[in-house]
């Protein structure tokens, strides 16, 4: 166990977030530190040049005011005066013979270069890497021929900038461990929302389909995300609920007709040796199954319809001629209750759908608003060109749909209480939404209780 949680947490995303976080700060540190460095290497080297070439003009001015006598006066009056012993001078005649030298003996065996082959920072970078001791000198032509050099050691400058490097090897320490830190904060601030997610799906391992992602309002990617997971998580419990709803429906009245045929074949057993209840009997259970039959296959339409694998033969088709079969079939039915049957429609109306899955459409329509439309009623049929699509409204006069039902008249195997008195499955609304969204359509429905219902089919040409 303890072997594999480190390497479970080297693993983790959190973990890879803070070493980014720690890389990048300490490399962040390290160019200011380079910057301020340069800067002051920089500004040391320029300083040390200013005052070596200073002194060097301070010295040329009095050479040239009394001789090689006024320098040395000048020298030996700085250092009687108590000034520091810090310059190196020297005078050369023409031919190169040292005419007069003033060196510091502890720099004697420093190595001498001119300031004009030093001024790259680069070089001064080199050596104070390096940590070389040498002289810089600066050298003038005087009016007489000879050449006057005046020199300074970079050792101070060179101490200055290893103390600097000595500090930043004791502030590295402490810039690792905030980096450490601020990273591991960072990690868990970014991802916590992530963490909440994985939350929520344990939570819904163990039963509870209400759990939710906690969502703050920060307006980035990740609220986004907390805000998708939340409604696809609505979404799914929406679906088992209507899932458990509809199977609870199914087994309701599956129950009915199933005890319907255990019955009559009971009774038929029971007295087997009667031919004409035997053969009842028979056809009863045959009636019983076929509604049976029914029911699944129009639950198993519905949910191909719905989850978009339902197989559609999509042909041209002239809708007057799809009308005047399904009225056809109807018209029987509708004068039996007096009701009348009206048609309007264009006969130029004609678009690509699958002819059988229409009609079945159009026949569930027709049949409710004639089974639910009073005798001496009317039933309209029209159909008319809607922008990019063909529009078809069904209207009856009949006992119309509460308000507070038409949310749910789509749902699978739901009856109102107005249709709790005739005979049907629950299940025709369903497979008309299901179809028309099959076509890439939709419906509409108004209705006022006591004065009618229009069913509104929009399906595009």
């Amino acid at each position: 166990m303890s072997l594999r949680t480190p390497t479970k947490i080297f693993k983790t995303i959190g973990f890879r977030i803070t070493i980014w976080y720690l890389i990048i700060f300490i490399l962040s540190f390290f160019a200011l530190f380079s910057i301020l460095y340069l800067y002051i290497l920089s500004s040391l080297t320029q300083e040390d040049h200013q005052a070596i070439s200073t002194k060097l003009k301070e010295l040329e001015a009095e050479y040239n005011r009394g001789g090689l006598k006024a320098l040395k006066d000048e020298i030996e009056f700085e250092q009687q005066a108590g000034k520091r012993e810090a310059y190196f001078v020297k005078l050369k005649g023409p031919g190169g013979g040292i005419i007069y030298s003033k060196r510091p003996q502890w720099m004697r065996e420093l190595e001498i270069r001119s300031i004009d082959n030093s001024t790259h920072w680069w070089l001064s970078l080199i050596r104070s890497a390096k940590g070389e001791q040498y002289l810089e000198i600066a050298s003038s032509a005087l009016p007489d021929g000879n050449t006057l050099q005046v020199g300074r050691s970079a050792v101070y400058r060179e101490r200055l900038l290893e103390r600097f490097r000595e500090t930043f090897g004791g502030v590295i320490i402490v810039v690792i461990i905030l980096g450490f830190g601020g990273g591991t904060l960072i990690a868990i601030r970014a991802l916590l929302p992530v963490r909440n997610i994985i939350n929520t799906v344990r939570t819904i391992e163990k039963g509870r389909l209400d759990a939710r992602v906690s969502v703050r309002q920060t307006g980035d990617e990740l609220e986004e995300l907390s805000l998708l997971f939340n409604r696809m998580l609505q979404r799914i419990e929406e679906l088992v609920s209507a899932m458990r709803s509809a199977l609870d429906s199914v087994a309701h009245d599956l129950r009915t007709p199933m005890t319907r045929l255990r019955s009559t074949a009971e009774n038929a057993i029971q007295s087997a040796e009667e031919m004409d209840t035997c053969r009842e009997a028979l056809s009863d259970c045959m009636e019983e199954s076929e509604q049976i039959i029914m029911m699944l296959n129009t639950l198993m339409d519905i949910s191909e319809a719905e989850t978009g694998v339902m197989r559609l033969n999509p042909q041209r088709i002239n809708i007057p001629t799809i009308i005047a079969d399904v009225v056809d079939l109807y018209r029987y039915v509708a004068e039996d209750r007096d009701i009348t049957i009206h048609v309007n429609i264009p006969e130029d109306i004609a678009f690509e759908a699958d002819p059988v899955r229409l009609k079945q459409v159009i026949a569930n329509l027709l049949d409710n608003a004639i089974k639910y439309t009073p005798k001496g009623g009317r039933v309209s049929i029209k159909a008319e060109r809607d922008g990019s699509y063909v529009k078809l409204m069904i209207e009856d006069t009949g006992m119309g749909i509460a308000g507070e039902e038409l949310p749910r008249i789509w749902d699978r195997l739901y009856r109102g209480k107005g249709a709790l008195s005739q005979k049907g499955l629950g299940l025709g609304l369903s497979l008309v939404r299901a179809v028309v969204h099959a076509h890439n359509g939709h419906t509409e429905v108004l209705s006022r209780e006591g004065e009618g219902t229009t069913f509104t089919i929009y399906l595009p040409l």
